[in-house]
């Protein structure tokens, strides 16, 4: 009877045994009536991530810092300037400033001592001008005047200087078809000026120019004009006048 049961345990030491024989390394002979362990498993896979859990309590408040502030710094160099900005708004006026010394009195005005240089001339003649040849203006269109108020006087067409100045010319020329006339400072030409038309035009012209004494200006024709000479009521006028003088 003690056989039988003791036979079920044997086998079980005895197969235990063998099996240890067969996977592990020689291993220190323990008592069979304490078990042998048993061989390690396979780690098992990670497993979800766990839920967060309560918030915790409020920590303590840290220590109040204070920055700290390094020593300044040396100026850096001048960028360069901007560009202008924008005009700004009309300021309000200023207060008025100050009266100013009175000024030196003037001297009495006389019309006989200002210097004056003038002329105004008309064309009377029925034959046509020559080319290249100050146009003779013959006849004064104002002959009537008290002599402290004469112009001066034009010979053959032609203006000679006698006060140094600024002056101003003009012209007005009737033709036929097209015209094209010269003023001339000496025996330079200062300007042309042309006009054409399908019939009869009047053509007019003007200039500023500085004169020394002695300068003479003149109009002159040139070979592409038809000048009108043969109606009575045409008139071709030479004007010129002092405008500043230069002494």
């Amino acid at each position: 009877m003690l056989y039988l049961l003791m036979a079920p345990q044997w086998l079980s030491c005895t197969t235990a045994a063998f099996l240890l024989l067969v996977h592990i390394t020689p291993v220190v002979t323990q008592s069979c009536s304490g078990g042998i362990p048993g061989i390690p498993g396979i780690p098992g896979s990670h497993g979800p991530n766990g839920r967060d859990g309560p918030p915790g309590e409020k920590g303590d408040p840290g220590e109040t810092g204070e920055p700290v502030r390094g020593q300044k710094g040396l100026p850096g160099l001048w960028g360069p300037p901007g560009r202008p900005g924008l005009k700004g708004d009309l300021g309000l006026s200023g207060p008025p400033g100050s009266p100013g010394q009175p000024g030196e009195k003037g001297r009495p005005f006389n019309p006989s001592n200002q210097q004056k240089s003038f002329f105004s001339y008309k064309r009377e003649i029925s034959h046509s001008p020559e080319i290249d040849t100050a146009i003779n203006f013959n006849k004064e269109i104002l002959p009537d005047l008290d002599h402290q108020y004469q112009g001066e006087s034009l010979t053959n067409g032609t203006f000679t200087c006698t006060v140094r100045g600024i002056y101003f010319f003009s012209y007005h020329v009737s033709a036929k078809s097209r015209v094209c006339l010269t003023l001339m400072k000496g025996s330079e030409s200062h300007m042309t000026l042309c006009d054409t038309s399908e019939g009869f035009l009047v053509t007019s012209g003007s200039a500023v120019l500085e004169l020394e004494a002695e300068d003479t200006v003149s109009l002159q024709a040139t070979r592409y004009n038809n000048i009108v000479t043969t109606q009575s009521s045409t008139s071709h006028t030479f004007t010129g006048f002092l405008i500043s003088s230069t002494t």
